[in-house]
């Protein structure tokens, strides 16, 4: 029999679902034999309580269950006859006035919307491209000297500079009035590391050993300390030794105990560049495909099913909440009560609208992930690790590992897809501005 399916407005439908009454009494006197040979009830048997006995008693429950199985059944015939491709579930209520031996249900329930995306051809992209040069090599190998140096005692006399370690003594005031966290003796911190602020180290930038000296301090209004964010305190520092960084030569030592069985420099520095590149890849395509799926949301106008809308800011607010409580938040529930759903709307229609543009994208251009594609990105995960071959059985072992894999490649072949069709104009980056090291 043909569905009838009536538009209510923009993506809602209609069905009208009809089950005989007839259909309905006979699962329910099935189910109802079932359970009464395995139902135990005070004063009786086991399989041995009357049918009647356990219709009293369960008859009304297994009605609702058969019910609620039918109808649910009824929907998903009525939806594939129509070819409707339906997003989130039905809304069903029982309809009054049915015909006689009729039960009558109307579901009310969204589709998904037809996607038709714009010309690629005419579309324009920035494509981003950088490489790994001899600098990066350089400062790479400085950053593994310093990761291994030590220190030494600068002669008396000596004023403290950047790369010093000194050791202070420093107590902090706001209004006259000592603040918690504002006092420490025997203190280290290196100078022109940013582990304090940058008032702070231009004070003891200068110092001598057994000098103190005052000066202001304005924190941040960002401050991780909300006592004292936005408030000007005055320090008086006392500096109590200053040491010097000694970094390891650049030497068959040095380079044996980084890991390369050689010991030549020229090992270190190729071990180097492939990791580097290897970084410079995994960057430039999360910044191609961030472009490209910026592009994608200009290409098609869509309309977006609530119900993937609002179950996307529930998986929204969900993350958030997981997240406060690994960061240690006391009564994350009562703070869930104040979240309104429009903190996460935009989010969340912005994802709803490039899962559709993209879904499209894959179906109509066959981009799904490969087995060999999601075999090769695996592979190309575990490189980088001691033993390879261990983290690719670490992979296949979680299925849910292996879909965030085929997620990923599933992106790479849509971004790769665009790339190739729009009108690109390539971008050089430096190897600095690539890994955000720019001032």
């Amino acid at each position: 029999m043909a569905v009838t399916v009536e538009t209510l407005e923009k993506l809602e439908r209609k069905i009208t679902l009809s089950l005989p009454k007839s259909s309905i009494q006979s699962e329910v006197e099935n189910r109802l034999k079932r359970l009464a040979r395995s139902v135990k009830m005070d004063g009786f048997r086991p399989g041995k309580v009357p049918l009647s006995v356990v219709s009293q008693r369960y008859g009304y429950s297994v009605q609702y269950e058969v019910i609620n199985d039918k109808v649910g059944e009824a929907f998903a015939n009525a939806a594939n006859e129509a070819n409707l491709r339906v997003a989130g579930l039905p809304r069903i209520t029982e309809k009054e006035g049915a015909p006689e031996g009729e039960f009558q249900f109307d579901a009310v329930f969204e589709v998904f919307p037809e996607v038709q995306i714009a010309d690629l051809s005419a579309a324009q992209v920035e494509k981003f491209t950088a490489a790994v040069d001899e600098a990066a090599i350089d400062r790479t190998i400085d950053i593994l000297r310093k990761q291994r140096r030590s220190f030494a005692e600068r002669p008396q006399g000596a004023a403290a500079q950047d790369g010093d370690r000194v050791t202070v003594d420093f107590e902090g005031k706001i209004d006259g009035e000592p603040f918690e966290g504002g006092k420490a003796e025997d203190f280290q911190f290196i100078i022109g590391e940013g582990q304090m602020l940058k008032e702070f180290e231009d004070a003891v930038r200068g110092m001598k050993v057994g000098e103190s000296k005052t000066f202001p301090l304005a924190f941040p209004e960002d401050y991780h300390g909300k006592d004292v964010a936005g408030k000007t305190a005055d320090f008086l520092v006392t500096v109590k030794k200053i040491e010097e960084a000694i970094l390891p030569e650049v030497d068959e030592a040095f380079v044996r105990s980084l890991g390369i069985a050689d010991g030549s420099i020229e090992a270190l520095r190729a071990d180097i560049r492939k990791n580097l590149e290897r970084e410079v890849k995994a960057r430039l395509q999360a910044r191609n495909k961030q472009a490209v799926m910026d592009l994608l949301l200009t290409q098609a106008e869509i309309d977006l099913p609530k119900a993937s809308v609002e179950a996307e800011i529930a998986r929204l607010r969900e993350d958030m909440l997981d997240d406060l409580k690994q960061r240690g938040m006391k009564d994350v529930e009562k703070f869930q009560a104040q979240l309104p759903d429009d903190i996460f709307r935009a989010q969340a229609e912005r994802r709803v609208r490039l899962g559709l543009i993209v879904a499209e994208l894959v179906r109509a251009n066959e981009l799904d992930p490969k087995p060999e594609q999601v075999k090769a990105h695996v592979e190309e995960l575990a490189s980088s690790y001691e033993q390879p071959e261990e983290v690719v059985r670490w992979y296949y072992a979680s299925p849910e590992r292996m879909r965030n894999v085929e997620a990923m490649v599933l992106e790479n072949n849509v971004t790769d897809f665009v790339l190739g069709k729009a009108q690109v104009t390539e971008k050089t980056l430096s190897f600095d501005e690539l890994m955000g090291q720019q001032d």
